[in-house]
């Protein structure tokens, strides 16, 4: 598909109050066409429903409503096809379309009939958004079900799970995947709760007050599958508010910035664990890149760009911020800056989540490296400490022993496991024989056995679960809400 290109503007006036167009200068500084041209199917959309509303009430015959829709379509097909010529003296994507259709439709001069951009645009937005939640949606379900086969194929790795980037306390690999599956399942939650606000009709707001003609903006918005769960129409309800806001935009770009977060902490992870020192993963050859310089480099460069990505989706959630936060109803100019800020958001988070998942099915978990790293006496001073209290010592106290304990070992140059029982009993007699099985690490692993811990049954239960819950991603509903698209 061709985008815009840059050119020498030619200067249109297009409206009866002025006697000439803006000079080229602030032409080419107010067009939006070279990025909002990516409404064009949402545009031609809308335009196809209202002229069938238009024809409903009488403003437009059946052969003129024919007419324009068959005109939509053709338009529709030359931009699919990259041959239509984007004009960017005509400013925007509406502009484009509707001086085009007009050219080869005359009947189409009425189809701005009780519309304005001001509504045009925030329907464009809408529709637009809207699907690319959807096709979000199916990405996200994509990086679960990539989390949960990583973790599934590996059961028996054991790693340390840090806390302050130390190692705190052993952990199955699977049920450090499964804790980003969590979050990236509140991500989808709000997603979908997002949702419920995108998918309103604000046609019909007209510039700012509405239109006098009596136009049926509930058919418009069945036509375009704004609707709630028991099939009515959801119409934005106030004229002023329906042209001017944009907080389903902030809306989504929080949500967005929430997910690049998760998505960079993923990174992070993923980061670490494939270095020297950490040694716990290996990523394939297709999702690493090498160096100019040193021959022995692999580097995981989708990891460190989803990282690095992720500041500007928090960077356009601020811009938008920033944007709307002075502006007097209703709609203003600034709004124009967007679009920008949202394509770019939608842009970034798909592309990592794809690619983090695409990442993570080229991963492998190298078991006998995690093992010797999670055997770490030390991960288990916790486990002495609950010994203890079984033994009826208050946890604090049991705790203030194990610390005894752990200075003694180091000051010994010993580990945990090293120290003998008299050894143990001399900082608490409450230690007996049976001291030394709290270091098998299998059965440490085996103590955790509750719901949400990451005992072996429990982490075997939750994976099975969230196969269940996933099921086969690609049988998700795709594309738009719309009934028309």
């Amino acid at each position: 598909m061709k985008k815009p290109k840059s050119q020498k503007i030619k200067v249109v006036s297009r409206s009866g109050r002025f006697s000439g167009g803006p000079s080229s200068d602030v032409a080419a500084f107010s067009e939006s066409i070279s990025f909002d041209w990516r409404l064009w199917r949402q545009d031609i959309l809308g335009s196809t429903a209202h002229a069938t509303m238009l024809e409903s009430i009488g403003i437009l015959s059946r052969k003129e409503c024919d007419d324009i829709i068959a005109g939509l379509r053709a338009i529709g097909s030359e931009i699919e096809a990259g041959s239509f010529q984007w004009k960017i003296e005509l400013e925007d994507v509406h502009m484009n379309i509707e001086a085009e259709l007009t050219r080869r439709v005359p009947s189409a001069a009425k189809l701005h009939t009780a519309r304005s951009r001001n509504d045009q645009v925030a329907l464009d937005v809408r529709l637009w958004l809207r699907d690319e939640v959807v096709a979000l949606r199916r990405e996200v379900r994509f990086l679960q079900r990539s989390l949960v086969q990583l973790g599934a194929r590996y059961p028996q790795a054991i790693i340390p799970g840090y806390t302050h980037l130390q190692r705190a306390q052993p952990v199955f690999f699977a049920h450090h995947c499964l804790a980003y599956v969590e979050m990236l399942e509140r991500d989808l939650g709000r997603l979908d709760d997002g949702l419920e606000r995108i998918n309103v009709c604000p046609l019909g707001s007209g510039a700012i007050a509405g239109t006098t003609l009596p136009i049926n903006r509930e058919l418009v918005a069945a036509f375009l599958g704004f609707l709630d769960d028991r099939g009515r129409p959801k119409l934005t309800r106030n004229s002023m508010d329906g042209v001017s806001d944009r907080d389903f935009v902030v809306e989504f770009c929080s949500t967005s910035a929430l997910l690049a977060v998760h998505l960079s902490r993923l990174a992070e992870d993923v980061i670490l664990w494939a270095t020297v020192e950490f040694g716990f993963i290996q990523i394939t050859d297709a999702y690493t890149t090498g160096s100019s310089l040193m021959p022995q480099k692999k580097n995981p460069d989708i990891a460190e760009l989803t990282r690095g990505k992720s500041g500007r989706v928090i960077g356009n959630l601020m811009s938008l911020l920033v944007l709307l936060k002075g502006l007097p109803m209703t709609y203003n100019r600034d709004m124009q800056e967007d679009k920008e800020r949202l394509f770019d958001t939608v842009d970034t988070v798909r592309s990592t989540t794809r690619l983090m998942a695409g990442m993570l099915n080229e991963t492998h978990v190298r078991e006998d490296v995690c093992r010797r790293a999670a055997g770490d006496p030390q991960l288990l001073a916790t486990d002495l400490a609950d010994y203890l209290v079984l033994r009826g010592l208050p946890f604090r106290a049991a705790h203030h022993a194990v610390g005894a304990l752990v200075a003694y070992a180091e000051k010994s140059g010993k580990t945990l496991d090293q120290i003998s029982l008299p050894e143990f009993q001399v900082i608490e007699p409450l230690f007996g024989a049976d001291v030394r099985g709290i270091f098998d690490l299998d059965k440490a692993m085996k103590r955790r056995e509750l719901i949400g811990a990451p005992g072996p049954k429990a982490v075997a239960a939750e994976l099975r679960r969230w196969n269940r819950l996933l099921g086969d991603p690609v049988t998700e509903s795709g594309g738009s809400t719309g009934k028309h698209l």
